[in-house]
């Protein structure tokens, strides 16, 4: 097995596989977010300097105040604020085709999001992100100061996530998983997160992982082997399709 690649055992006794971000990848992303940001501050300057002449010296400071509160929130929330609402990627990082996720392979929280990001300026010294790249180099898993703060990896996807977690063709209409309402957010996310990475599994490993963590779906909900489908990748699609369409989820 590859250097770049990273095996997570989570508390359910399951086994995922990830592909580590290396540098390379991390730089693109942060190169496009760059541009957008740019863009965004160039754009600022134009309303400000528009402003400015528009007032013939009678300049409301209010303006200005917008300006420069824009300015920061674009600095310290772009990132954040992305990756809270993205799931962990940003612009720049969808189109790398990488995501931040926890060490213990689920999804990052606001937390999370915030606190990798708060650390992101010391990343970013002396210059070009000079202690970030120094810190990925010097850690297996390429994490910078701010990954090491939130407890956070960035990891490849290998295609759209949302294309690999359903794709199951059995007919499910003769089950409804009601219980399924009953599930908490970290199970699902780990039901997910197996299904989004099941093609990049092992058969055997895969149908053994999917056994176990329907088993224990079924066991935590008090479903019966005949209220559910037989195939156990089936049961776990129909249980998160209901998880989701529940009121409380929405």
């Amino acid at each position: 097995m590859s250097t770049d690649k990273l095996i997570i055992d989570t508390p359910e006794q399951v086994h995922l596989e990830f592909v580590l971000a290396g540098i390379g990848s991390r730089f693109m992303a942060a190169f496009l977010d760059a541009l957008i940001q740019l863009a965004v501050y160039l754009l600022l300057f134009v309303v400000y300097a528009i402003a400015r002449i528009e007032a013939f010296g009678s300049y409301p400071l209010w303006i200005e105040a917008l300006v420069i509160l824009a300015v920061f929130c674009m600095y310290w929330g772009y990132y954040a604020i992305f990756e809270i609402f993205w799931k962990g990627q940003t612009p720049g990082k969808r189109w790398a085709g990488i995501r931040v996720i926890k060490d213990s392979g689920r999804p990052i929280n606001v937390f999370e999001a915030i606190g990798r990001n708060l650390i992101r300026f010391i990343d970013f010294l002396p210059i070009l992100y000079g202690v970030g790249v120094l810190t990925m180099m010097l850690n297996q898993k390429n994490r910078r100061l701010g990954d090491f703060v939130a407890g956070t990896l960035v990891v490849h996807e290998t295609v759209d996530r949302s294309a690999k977690v359903f794709f199951n063709t059995q007919q499910t209409s003769d089950f409804a998983i009601h219980q399924a309402a009953h599930l908490t957010l970290q199970e699902v996310e780990l039901v997910e997160t197996f299904l989004a990475r099941r093609l990049e599994i092992p058969p055997e490993v895969r149908a053994q992982t999917a056994q176990r963590i329907a088993g224990m779906l079924a066991t935590r909900l008090n479903i019966s082997p005949e209220a559910r489908p037989a195939d156990n990748e089936n049961f776990l699609e129909l249980v998160v399709r209901e998880f989701r369409n529940r009121a409380k989820y929405r």
